[in-house]
């Protein structure tokens, strides 16, 4: 449904796309989040078209050992093996245009940086930026609330770091300010 709005400009031979759990532990990541849950369906036909555009993503004309995943119905994940070949501004470029077009089909906002995303009961849940002190304040996020860290940055800190206490992400400036009881 989606695939015919992701059309690389240049067909390669080599395709390059590999499982996420095949990518090397150094690998660069992104994390995407989207501003709402996306069904079944929606995670299928994303998971395909992120496979197709992947496997024929390129730097420089040379193939990108890549990968891409929907993780919680809500994250898209997708990381490059950089021992390969490094992506380039251009092609890194290319994949967030990819996200945009696919959000944009599917009505799911992938660039919203104005959430903060919780794990709550394994049920993801968002809360506004500006209401994290109040939350904070009510007990509603907690220094032990487990938190997406979306700024993980190889997959080695997305399978260590992506879920953490909010005590050690950027939240922990809330519990600081905290009045001592």
């Amino acid at each position: 449904m989606f695939a015919k709005y992701i059309s690389p400009n240049t067909k390669s031979n080599n395709k390059m796309y590999i499982p996420f759990s095949d990518l090397d532990f150094e690998a660069r990541v992104w994390v995407y989040q989207g501003n709402r849950d996306l069904t079944d369906e929606e995670s299928g036909i994303l998971t395909e078209t992120l496979k197709s555009a992947l496997d024929t993503w390129e730097a420089h004309g040379k193939p990108l050992t890549a990968s891409g995943k929907v993780f919680e119905h809500r994250f898209v994940v997708i990381g490059v093996d950089e021992r390969d070949e490094l992506p380039s501004g251009c092609s890194i470029d290319k994949s967030v245009h990819w996200l945009q077009q696919i959000g944009s089909q599917m009505n799911i906002d992938f660039f919203d940086r104005s959430l903060a995303y919780l794990d709550e009961n394994d049920a993801v849940k968002t809360i506004p930026v500006p209401k994290i002190k109040e939350a904070v304040n009510n007990e509603t996020i907690l220094p032990s609330t487990t938190v997406f860290d979306n700024q993980v940055a190889t997959k080695a800190q997305w399978m260590t770091r992506w879920k953490v206490p909010a005590s050690k992400t950027w939240l922990a400036r809330y519990f600081s300010e905290q009045p001592s009881a």
